[in-house]
């Protein structure tokens, strides 16, 4: 089995840890106290967006931190109405301004936003941020196939990373299979898939938890990275944090991942990305 406490190796040779702090819906003040904890914990991936409204509390507490810049990877994204060249040249500035930072390790477009079309412009300018030093990878998010062949197909590029919503509700197999095929990076949002429905009580998920003495919300944690996925976990309580962390001391058997597998529903929580509603 792959050493899970190893970092993914992205397609453009950068070394991205499996498992990051999450921040979306935590706003400046709590995303430093929070990230703070999550760097103690042992987290070195911190994963925000422009959209979240917290890069500055963010960058506050890996600038504050007693861990290097270099050993933190520091993911954040383009919203929509940053889209073209020029406009995400001059998001991605405010971003590290925001963010007390001259360089970001991965830079995301959030959402493809197919109702502009000005997705591939955007890409090709974070495709020259890279060769200038200002981001080390360039991915995006929430993107289909379509959009990342038409990405590939005008640049030649395959983004590194495709961070999209996967949870057991919403295990995302064929985009998964695609993806490694290309060498993309599937990195999961809305890993524990709590917006709907209780991933956390299915009866294959506490199996497995009894059975390992784990909580649920490990196990399903567990469940990404045996998937190949990097997996970015959000709590604001600093004792959620540090147990969500916690997942190298034990893993799933075949059986408990093909149960939890059979949890697929086919159905987002989240928006489709092929639609106009971003």
């Amino acid at each position: 089995m792959t050493d899970l406490r190893a970092p993914f190796q992205l397609n453009d040779g950068v070394a991205m840890p499996r498992i990051g702090y999450g921040t979306y819906k935590v706003g400046d003040d709590e995303a430093q106290r929070a990230v703070e904890a999550a760097l103690t914990t042992g987290y070195r991936l911190v994963d925000t967006a422009e959209m979240y409204g917290n890069e500055v509390g963010v960058g506050r507490a890996i600038n504050g931190s007693d861990v290097a810049r270099e050993d933190v990877f520091l993911t954040t994204k383009v919203w929509n109405d940053h889209h073209g060249s020029d406009q995400a040249r001059a998001a991605l500035e405010a971003s590290l301004e925001r963010l007390g930072t001259d360089y970001l390790d991965l830079y995301l477009i959030h959402w493809p936003s197919p109702k502009q079309g000005l997705y591939v412009e955007t890409f090709e300018s974070l495709l020259k941020a890279k060769e200038e030093g200002l981001i080390r990878s360039a991915g995006v998010s929430n993107f289909l196939p379509e959009h990342l062949e038409r990405l590939h197909a005008e640049t030649g590029v395959w983004p590194s990373v495709n961070q999209v919503e996967l949870h057991p509700y919403f295990n995302q197999a064929p985009l998964r299979s695609w993806h490694a095929e290309r060498g993309i990076a599937t990195e999961s949002w809305g890993p524990l898939g709590q917006r709907t429905g209780s991933v956390l009580a299915e009866p294959a998920v506490t199996a497995a938890a009894e059975a390992h003495g784990k909580s649920p919300g490990q196990v399903v944690i567990r469940w990404h990275l045996q998937n190949g996925c990097v997996v970015i976990p959000k709590s604001a309580k600093e004792s959620r944090i540090a147990e969500n962390f916690d997942v190298f001391d034990f893993a799933l058997t075949k059986a408990e991942m093909e149960a939890i597998d059979a949890l697929e529903t086919g159905k987002r929580q989240g928006i489709d990305p092929g639609s106009n509603e971003r």
